[in-house]
């Protein structure tokens, strides 16, 4: 049996397959239309368990307040709902990049209140820690659920759903998106009529983000431009990161290498696969 102290816990990174926004709440925020899918590539977490109650990350970001950080807000959310007495010492290697519209922050809130969920024995639900988790953020409920989804209201309205499972070629550019910039340009639609999944196997949805990002982050639309030339490229998000799918990992492999000689050295590409379960969750089966 696994010592599930002793675990290196995942934070896989998702994927946007398209991007609507249907209408603006009186609140502010967006009501959105997308659907979710991870991959392999993500952050990993450890947790050391403590008895001061205290919760430390030991591995702060650089310009990140550390009591700011998501993964210390969701272990301090977590024992305030639970009243548990322990604390955590917590080590993030950070792998997603930070604005990369791959919800880098919200996986690894998601798995840090799975993992002490666990940990600290605080038994709650699966569901139970989406709804704790979406005052964390939108995306936290779909890492906490693990599956693939068609997602709608904030974000936080899911509905499983199976997307084919490919590979793909994911290609950073040196550029961090601030998201609240691009949902409040005047120029960004707001208005999509609402769509299906049938409209999205079809080919039929789109990011509408992307001009917008485009616009602000000039770089962003060189990364799209040269991977169209290879296969159509997508946008995750708001940004930053692009992606397109391949069918065969030698042709995403051989996209990766053109990618390595054609672009600056500051685009990073990485090559990893669509799951329609997150790693956190085949973990989990093993405990």
């Amino acid at each position: 049996m696994i010592n599930k102290f002793n675990l290196v816990w995942p934070a896989p990174a998702k994927i946007n397959w398209f991007l609507h926004i249907t209408g603006r709440r009186a609140d502010g925020y967006h009501e959105l239309q997308t659907a979710f899918q991870f991959v392999e590539f993500g952050d990993t977490l450890q947790f050391e368990l403590t008895d001061d109650a205290q919760v430390q990350l030991l591995t702060p970001l650089p310009n990140v307040n550390p009591d700011h950080d998501l993964t210390v807000r969701a272990a301090r959310l977590l024992q305030t709902h639970t009243r548990v007495t322990q604390g955590a010492n917590i080590r993030l290697q950070k792998n997603i990049p930070l604005g990369g519209g791959l919800g880098g922050g919200s996986s690894d809130a998601a798995t840090t209140l799975v993992a002490l969920n666990h940990l600290w024995n605080t038994q709650l639900t699966l569901t139970e820690l989406a709804q704790l988790g979406l005052s964390l953020g939108a995306d936290v409920p779909v890492f906490v659920q693990g599956h693939a989804a068609w997602a709608e209201g904030v974000g936080e309205q899911l509905t499983p759903i199976t997307l084919p499972e490919q590979y793909l070629l994911l290609i950073l550019p040196p550029v961090s998106v601030a998201t609240a910039t691009i949902f409040q340009d005047p120029h960004l639609t707001r208005d999509c009529p609402p769509s299906t999944i049938r409209d999205l196997l079809s080919g039929a949805c789109r990011n509408v983000c992307e001009p917008v990002t485009i616009r602000h982050y000039p770089l962003i639309g060189e990364a799209m431009a040269w991977l169209n030339g290879h296969t159509r490229a997508y946008m995750s998000g708001t940004g930053s990161t692009v992606f397109g799918f391949f069918t065969e990992r030698a042709l995403a492999e051989n996209c990766l290498a053109a990618l390595q000689k054609q672009l600056p050295s500051d685009f990073r590409g990485v090559l990893t696969r669509g799951m329609n379960r997150s790693t956190l969750h085949f973990l989990l089966d093993d405990l």
